[in-house]
């Protein structure tokens, strides 16, 4: 990737038999997973069934009732893990865009990587310049969130996590605060990041998604979950296409029918 810290050899996310429990309410009943490096994976399903519990744990803002999560070989459900260096190299882009309104797009790239990465002014800036080009955003450097489109602020996110050279991007349903219109310039970043580059592999993603012509263009596997487990997964072209489960039908034709998705929303 641009700038310094290109994804390392060993970015793939392995997840074995994760659950996760809030209270009495098991969130994730089980859940085995594996990234490999280099690969795009869609989650989809219902609200309710534990797709962003399972990106927040990847990354530990979540912390797992039990199984275990290893990012690029490394167990970082280790109880002795070094947290901060865990998230230094996982990137996540959530639903809101969580930009300071009082810096500009430059300065919402640099600031974490002055203080987490410790950069001079100078190389924090060129790294943040280069993402910003990266995600289409060239021209609005000196603007501030408030002067920007929500698509806009939203690849200003996604600039920020990539300044920070992680070996695997998480995405938490990016689009879903977006008017429809604003939504295919964020798709099309994360197409780019996706895509392999001369001898570099694309970027290792884990996307949850209700975009399903995004799922069946981008992904290399899709992942449906319900409940709390996977339900099933495979190539988009079948999981999508030709599902092999009633509940993974029921779910698609309500998402794939606009009508029927305008009946659904509460789902």
């Amino acid at each position: 990737m641009k700038g310094d810290g290109g994804k390392a050899a060993g970015g793939a996310i392995e997840i074995a038999g994760l659950r996760k429990s809030f209270g009495t309410n098991e969130v994730l009943r089980g859940i085995d997973l594996h990234v490999e490096p280099g690969e795009v994976v869609c989650v989809i399903g219902p609200s309710g069934s534990g797709k962003s519990t399972l990106l927040r744990c990847v990354n530990l803002l979540e912390e797992p009732s039990a199984g275990t999560i290893r990012v690029a070989g490394a167990d970082i459900t280790d109880p002795e893990v070094d947290i901060d260096a865990v998230r230094r190299r996982i990137g996540m882009v959530f639903q809101s865009f969580n930009l300071f309104p009082h810096l500009t797009a430059l300065g919402n790239v640099m600031i974490a990587q002055r203080k987490v990465l410790k950069r001079d002014k100078a190389q924090a800036g060129k790294v943040a310049r280069e993402n910003l080009e990266r995600v289409g955003l060239a021209d609005k450097v000196d603007s501030y969130p408030a002067q920007l489109s929500g698509g806009q602020q939203q690849r200003v996110a996604i600039a920020r996590a990539l300044a920070m050279g992680p070996e695997v991007m998480l995405f938490d349903e990016p689009t879903s605060a977006l008017d429809p219109e604003l939504v295919g310039d964020v798709l099309g970043v994360m197409r780019e990041l996706a895509r392999s580059q001369g001898n570099r592999t694309g970027m290792t993603m884990l996307v949850v998604t209700h975009e399903m012509s995004f799922a069946q263009e981008v992904a290399d596997r899709v992942v449906f979950m319900d409940g709390g487990v996977v339900v099933e997964e495979g190539p988009p072209q079948r999981v999508i296409a030709d599902p092999a489960h009633e509940r993974t039908r029921t779910f698609l034709s309500r998402v794939l029918d606009p009508a029927a998705a305008r009946v659904g929303e509460g789902e």
